[in-house]
């Protein structure tokens, strides 16, 4: 069975990336996945974009919390997770479908917990 990954995302003032994104990320080979979507006190439309691919998708949750900065964003999104293991994606990142496929078969072949 594969392992639960979990991938937080920080997100201030992203709303012009976020979208594309997160449908990068929802287009992963590796399906066993929770998205977590910090959204870290944005003024623009971050957070109620978050919000609506919450309501879509049952694997992507949303933290609503004030500005804190990326590093306390990240800090949440950890605290949140449930995957056994935790990457980190920037809200203005793209990820090539086998991304989260190919770091797990790199997992497995160099024998890493």
């Amino acid at each position: 069975m594969e392992e639960l990954v979990s991938i937080v995302i920080p997100i201030y003032q992203a709303q012009q990336y976020i979208e594309v994104c997160v449908e990068d990320i929802l287009k992963q080979d590796y399906l066993n996945i929770e998205i977590i979507l910090v959204s870290d006190g944005s003024k623009d439309n971050s957070g109620e974009i978050c919000n609506k691919f919450a309501e879509k998708y049952t694997n992507i949750r949303v933290i609503h919390q004030e500005n804190q900065g990326p590093g306390m964003a990240r800090d949440t999104g950890v605290k949140e997770a449930k995957g056994k293991y935790i990457v980190f994606v920037d809200s203005d990142d793209y990820l090539p479908k086998d991304s989260i496929y190919l770091m797990n078969e790199y997992r497995i072949k160099y024998n890493y917990k």
